[in-house]
């Protein structure tokens, strides 16, 4: 009997340090991706040149819109569509929040009020993009953002053209990210999301764009 209970105790012991073992490799496995992740954040560049259809701007902070009328008033595309923003706040409203005087570009300004997360974004974007058929953009989000609506947006268009144009605040530390715990733990849930999107995406069917 107590040479049964010993060979329990000892499969029982193996088994744990088993789990044990593979939820180190996880763990392990997440860290290096997160290196990787905060890398290819800080390493991005927005491309000047290229010129597209539309601009598109994902809210979240006033430097994306600022960016994108910055964009647009250097005729980086002739149209600016605004997505995700709060019912109830007009063109006018965001141009006086980003401290831009530029009121002949109201009326090549849209504003989508559809969208309160990533995957809302890419939806709404392919329904203008389909309606004014547009064939190509220049996204406009944060650095550390950019990698998740990349995704969406190319699921969502998967025949447009899509520029990125990362946004850099100064209050997000891309560069020894490490040392900043804000940073740090921005860049893991980021990471974390990007992961989640990922297998959502490996598990559901491609839905078709519009």
């Amino acid at each position: 009997m107590s040479g049964r209970r010993a060979s329990r105790r000892a499969a029982l012991r193996r088994i744990a340090a088993g789990l044990l073992g593979v939820l180190a490799g996880v763990v392990l496995a997440w860290a290096g991706g997160l290196v990787w992740f905060a890398a290819l954040v800080a390493d991005a560049a927005p491309d000047l040149d290229t010129r597209t259809d539309a601009i598109v701007v994902l809210t979240g902070g006033s430097e994306r819109v600022t960016t994108g009328l910055v964009l647009l008033e250097a005729r980086l595309a002739d149209r600016l569509f605004i997505s995700g923003v709060h019912r109830g706040v007009e063109v006018h409203d965001l141009l006086r929040q980003s401290h831009v005087a530029l009121p002949e570009v109201e009326t090549v300004i849209e504003l989508g009020y559809a969208a309160d997360d990533t995957v809302g974004n890419a939806a709404e974007t392919a329904a203008f993009m389909a309606k004014a058929r547009l064939g190509s953009l220049r996204l406009v989000t944060a650095g550390y953002h950019m990698p998740r609506s990349l995704l969406e947006f190319r699921r969502a268009l998967p025949h447009a053209t899509i520029i990125p144009h990362p946004v850099f605040p100064d209050a997000v530390k891309s560069r020894q990210w490490w040392r900043w715990p804000g940073t740090a733990a921005l860049f893991a849930t980021e990471y974390s999301k990007y992961l989640a999107a990922i297998a959502r995406h490996w598990l559901l069917p491609r839905t078709q764009s519009p």
